[in-house]
């Protein structure tokens, strides 16, 4: 059995270690942090750009049935424009190299609850045989695939990240069967899609 917290920490410094290998000065925080693992700082920047980054990690093969847990902490709107997450696949394989995929929260929360909310209400599926709440989504890898490492990302602000979702998404997250968590940034109006 897979010991979760084992495989949190290893995402976690996993991350770090990319971070500084990018010329971030990453220091992980304690637990007890809400949303944040990871507080870094660009040294190289002028403005000594600050960010905070919650880490996921997924410990298995990685497929396309690569998942993350994301609950409803995640599905929450922004505190500030500078939140990302690293969702990290360990693979099993220890000579293999873990992969990383940089999204921005914004991007990750309207993700984790278009996937949620599209798999409950799929069309063609018995009603009550999908219940599972909001508190138990799980994305799957090929959602979030067009931000494998764009560390390119955390040097902007969310709001200035085109979206890098799959295109069907921005379909579903204006679908009344579908849509978006409440309070989400984009209820003001979906931005550019790439």
């Amino acid at each position: 059995m897979v010991d979760t917290k084992q495989s949190k920490t290893a995402g976690e410094y996993h991350v770090a270690a990319e971070l500084a290998r990018r010329d971030w000065a990453p220091a992980l925080t304690r637990d007890g942090l809400a949303r944040t693992d990871i507080l870094a700082v660009n040294t190289l920047r002028s403005d000594r750009r600050q960010i905070e980054i919650q880490v996921k990690a997924s410990r298995g093969p990685v497929t396309e049935r690569t998942n993350w847990a994301l609950g409803l902490k995640d599905q929450g709107p922004s505190a500030h424009d500078r939140e990302y997450y690293v969702l990290v696949a360990l693979p099993d394989d220890l000579s293999a190299q873990p992969r990383s995929y940089i999204v921005p929260r914004i991007h990750l929360s309207a993700a984790t609850f278009i996937s949620h909310r599209d798999w409950l209400t799929e069309p063609g599926i018995e009603i009550g045989t999908r219940n599972a709440g909001h508190d138990r989504a799980r994305v799957k890898l090929p959602v979030f695939a067009a931000y494998e490492d764009r560390w390119d990302l955390l040097n902007y602000d969310q709001s200035q990240i085109p979206v890098l979702l799959p295109p069907h998404y921005r379909t579903l997250a204006t679908d009344p069967r579908v849509g978006l968590p409440d309070g989400h940034e984009w209820h003001q109006g979906l931005p550019d899609w790439n």
